[in-house]
């Protein structure tokens, strides 16, 4: 799927995640894409035009703090 212009191959992954998939978590880019650096993926994904929004959350468990980015 190749639904932007001009991103690197881990930021193409990473926006067609989030296109398919509604979002993106750290954890899922490492173990799903092997993509170590989401929060540069992401800012590149914004340089190249599109809205991404993040969420903070809390694991209800462990309370271990994460964010989930989305495509607008």
């Amino acid at each position: 799927m190749n639904h932007t212009f001009k991103l690197s191959p881990q930021a193409q992954t990473v926006y067609d995640h989030m296109f398919t998939a509604g979002s993106i978590t750290q954890r899922e880019a490492i173990l799903d894409h092997s993509v170590q650096s989401l929060t540069r993926r992401i800012t590149e994904i914004k340089d190249a035009g599109h809205v991404i929004f993040r969420e903070d959350r809390k694991h209800p468990l462990t309370a271990q703090r994460y964010a989930r980015y989305s495509l607008a």
